[in-house]
């Protein structure tokens, strides 16, 4: 059986408050905050790009599992903000990484789950012994158009895993995955298109609610479980209401649910969105713990996994800089700087 052996998150400093925005376009900012109930997000800094990001992820997934990384066997990068169209951000992490040449590599996207599709291929991969371990990586400098309503979500961020199979060095478990996909094209970015158009409203029902509910419900009856089995939930988080709303309607409490809710703080960093809101549960996680995960990504799909934590996640929770710790390191900008990191110019 695979599972999580190590993880890294990194979240740059900067950050805009969303009453910045709001009243630079003179709109109500508490109706906004509270609409969305986002405060603020995370701003990519003049030099930082989705595979910087992701290679500052890495370096502490990899200070957290122990192992050198020339026994990667696989990277998958799962991004919507690439740097290049056509050059791939995985072999940069690797050469940057020294992973060597050994390895299986691919640039992923499906929106907002294109990591977790990741860490299904490496599954896949450990538990066909095709390899010994694997490095997923979900990481974007997500931009939004100049006012859209994307402007006041669309974050920065990154989060690497480590997967492996010696059950010596698991934290946490795969015991359940499945995935609920369609054609709904509720978001999308034409290839040279500089900013993503969506359907607005239609990016809920039937898109997100849709795709994690009936994701949600799938891994229910797969796994025969309930959401009183579960000490937690993580899903992917557009804005700070669609997860509260998926994880009412699923069964689950607003206790089980909070301690992943990174949406309020930073923002919705796209492809790393859940899987920072499973780091953050993973750092306060004990042993013998299931997790209920559903990511979403546009398009449309959602991805649904069932973690178990091990007694090993206690030592590994030492190497750890805790994602609320991390995001205390903060500088607020205001709104021209805030066009200028993301390049708006």
């Amino acid at each position: 059986m695979s599972g999580i052996i190590g993880y890294g998150t990194y979240v740059p400093k900067y950050r805009i408050k969303l009453s910045e925005i709001a009243q630079m376009w003179q709109k109500n900012p508490d109706e906004i905050i509270s609409g969305l109930r986002v405060e603020e997000k995370a701003v990519s800094a003049l030099d930082e790009d989705a595979v910087t990001i992701g290679i500052e992820a890495a370096k502490k997934a990899f200070a957290m599992a122990q192992i050198t990384p020339n026994k990667i066997g696989c990277v998958y990068f799962g991004s919507e903000s690439h740097p290049y169209a056509v050059n791939p951000s995985s072999s940069i992490v690797g050469e940057y990484l020294s992973l060597g040449n050994n390895y299986f590599a691919a640039d992923l996207e499906f929106a907002c789950k294109a990591a977790t599709a990741g860490i299904q291929a490496c599954s896949a991969l450990l538990d066909s012994k095709r390899i010994d371990y694997g490095l997923v990586i979900g990481s974007d400098t997500a931009q939004g158009k100049p006012h859209d309503v994307l402007e006041y979500t669309a974050a920065s961020a990154g989060c690497a895993y480590i997967l492996g199979n010696k059950p010596s060095e698991i934290i946490a478990k795969i015991l359940e995955m499945s995935s609920f996909t369609s054609d709904t094209p509720d978001f999308w970015r034409r290839d040279g298109a500089r900013y993503p158009s969506h359907f607005g409203r239609f990016t809920g029902e039937p898109a997100y609610y849709t795709h994690v509910l009936s994701e949600g419900k799938k891994l229910l009856e797969k796994s025969k479980l309930k959401p009183a089995d579960f000490s937690y939930c993580v899903f992917h988080m557009p804005n700070g209401k669609f997860p509260r709303v998926a994880g009412k309607k699923l069964g689950f409490t607003t206790e089980q649910l909070a301690p992943s809710l990174i949406v309020d703080k930073i923002g919705n960093p796209y492809s790393a969105s859940s899987l920072l809101g499973l780091s953050a549960v993973l750092d306060i996680s004990k042993p013998n713990q299931k997790i209920f995960f559903v990511s979403y990504g546009s398009g449309a799909g959602s991805d649904g996994f069932i973690f178990e934590t091990t007694p090993n996640i206690l030592e590994k929770q030492k190497k750890a800089v805790p994602f609320t710790k991390q995001i205390e390191n903060k500088k607020y900008i205001s709104y021209p700087s805030y066009l200028r990191h993301t390049h708006t110019f």
